[in-house]
């Protein structure tokens, strides 16, 4: 079974700023979340490092950091993969998030495909103990929340070119 969870959302903006928003402003729209912590530790604040190769970083208070992921594809403004894992992930497991940004009339529409889910067992502290549909839902629904606040971010002008 492949397990993934696909959201989708347009905003008003040009994939351009809606990437740009998405990778260099994610410290103004990302909330953190208890039940989808990267860490046991607080939250602090998601950075990308632009370019493949690049990681996605979760930086606390006192500057250290934790290493969500690496950075596959970065190809703007169309596409951006990059590996997401929990600190208590063991090597083998890891999930892949791909973001696309088309180009629909005057917006831009933003799909989330959050994949790999499978390689994490459903006895895994990850998934609290949900079963796989419930626990799919939940992460879609995480994932609903996240765009929502992206998109007010773009909307909002917060994330203006600085």
């Amino acid at each position: 079974m492949i397990s993934r969870v696909i959201i989708a959302l347009r905003v008003g903006a040009s994939p351009e700023r809606a990437f740009e928003v998405f990778t260099r402003d994610i410290a103004l729209w990302w909330k953190p979340n208890t039940l989808f912590a990267f860490t046991p530790r607080s939250p602090g604040a998601l950075s990308f490092e632009p370019g493949e190769g690049g990681r996605l970083i979760e930086t606390r208070d006192g500057g250290k950091f934790f290493e969500i992921g690496r950075i596959e594809i970065w190809d703007p403004p169309q596409r951006l993969v990059f590996s997401w894992r929990q600190a208590s992930f063991s090597p083998d497991q890891n999930t892949l998030v791909e973001v696309r940004f088309e180009a629909v009339e005057a917006q831009t529409r933003v799909t989330v495909t959050h994949s790999g889910w499978d390689s994490v067992s459903a006895t895994h502290v990850a998934r609290h103990g949900f079963p796989d549909g419930i626990f799919m839902r939940r992460h879609g629904e995480w994932w609903q929340s996240l765009l929502v606040d992206y998109k007010e971010a773009l909307s909002s002008g917060n994330g203006q070119p600085k």
